[in-house]
């Protein structure tokens, strides 16, 4: 018998999200007509400029290790990029990067969180706050919203939540898996909450903060009320405003006692991002941006044509989203019924997706995943031909349970 493993591995599960894309890959290589709504990818690649860059720091590569923090080209065309949202009053000090935003977050929690501390944030959530708390052995205050108000947090909850002191408040905006956004009004009542409780950090993982519709804007915390710059840590990325997920390139602003620790984290396991992915990074955040201007428009125009689908079969309920690229309908008023053309049973989210895939060839991820078991979560990213056949077949599939 080998040694055991350590208890947080125990702890630790595989991508719910993850699993659904790689059965869906599977169906496909078998033969099957797949159409995928279930992976948060953008589906465009960034614009030539930035491979351009690559090209020429490839030519050009030193070969040499960087900075634990980010090179200070990348760190700078960061804090270009922030300051066009209002975000100001950072140096590079303040600034820390990561192999994508989901390293930024767990730095963040292992840097915040002690065993036994309490991470507090909105459900529904991104799985993977979840999974990074658990793995730490952090105690979880869930905060749901429902789809009746809207899958937004209210600030009489927020009080009562931020009232038991929990050590770290996270927050998504705007949203995965809903695409909800808040606007000022509601940003400025939480933070006027915020304001009143000093013992928590605030974290707010703002990813989709270019991809916003109906001229809602984006809003943080410190836009509201500058004096929490001392205790928000605002999270970015490439993936999703650049198109560029696989390059893994993760940003935190923030306090420097915590941009400090995250850097301190970096030197003790991923030393530096690569000279090249860097230099790619610089191109995107500071070079022409009209590839994520023309996704975010063609992004809003899918919206308005999910949510025409949605609106049509009754029974769903499914708040507008306003940001991202998610919809995340309730469904529940197909629990407890049977797809007849294929006899199954659909008596949760779960069943829904999966009789859903088997019956019809379309993948969505059960709302469980994201903590809201009587949804489910459409990523409409795919290829623009694919997405009204993707939703025909699932108002089809609607109109067959019985």
């Amino acid at each position: 018998m080998p040694p055991q493993l350590a208890r947080r591995i125990g702890r630790a599960k595989p991508s719910a999200i993850m699993q659904i894309a790689e059965k869906a890959k599977r169906l496909k290589a078998e033969g099957r007509d797949i159409i995928s709504f279930s992976i948060g990818v953008p589906n465009f690649l960034p614009g030539e400029h930035v491979y351009e860059a690559a090209r020429q720091a490839l030519a050009h590569d030193s070969g040499q290790y960087g900075s634990n923090r980010g090179s200070d080209a990348m760190l700078d065309a960061f804090l270009e990029h922030i300051s066009k949202i209002g975000l100001t009053g950072y140096g590079r000090v303040n600034l820390a990067t990561g192999i994508g935003a989901k390293h930024v977050l767990y730095n963040l929690a292992e840097a915040l969180l002690d065993e036994g501390d309490t991470i507090a944030f909105p459900t529904p959530y991104w799985t993977s706050y979840l999974d990074i708390a658990e793995i730490l052995d952090a105690k979880v205050e869930l905060l749901p919203c429902p789809p009746e108000q809207d899958y937004k947090l209210t600030p009489a909850q927020l009080d009562a939540a931020l009232a038991k002191k929990p050590r770290v408040f996270l927050f998504n905006n705007p949203s995965n898996p809903t695409g909800m956004v808040y606007g000022r009004d509601e940003i400025d009542a939480l933070a006027d909450v915020i304001a009143k409780h000093p013992d928590t950090w605030i974290i707010t993982d703002d990813i989709y903060n270019r991809m916003v519709f109906d001229g809602v804007g984006y809003h943080n915390f410190v836009h509201a009320r500058p004096e929490l710059l001392d205790r928000v840590i605002f999270v970015d990325s490439l993936s999703k405003t650049y198109g560029m997920p696989g390059w893994r390139v993760g940003f935190m602003a923030g306090p420097e006692v915590v941009a400090q620790a995250v850097t301190t984290m970096n030197s003790n396991h991923i030393t530096n991002l690569p000279e090249i992915v860097s230099a790619a990074a610089v191109a995107a955040l500071s070079g022409p941006q009209d590839v994520p201007t023309a996704k975010c428009a063609e992004f809003q125009a899918k919206r308005d044509q999910v949510m025409d689908v949605m609106n049509s079969i009754p029974g769903v309920v499914c708040p507008r989203p306003q940001g991202a690229f998610y919809v995340f309908p309730d469904i529940s008023a197909a629990f407890g019924k049977t797809h007849g053309p294929t006899g199954l049973k659909v008596g949760n989210d779960v069943e829904f997706c999966s009789a859903l895939l088997e019956a019809k060839g379309v993948a969505c991820v059960p709302g469980s995943a994201f903590g809201e078991p009587r949804s489910l979560r459409i990523s409409y990213t795919c290829p623009t031909p694919q997405l009204a056949p993707g939703m025909q077949r699932f108002a089809e599939f609607f109109a067959e349970l019985a």
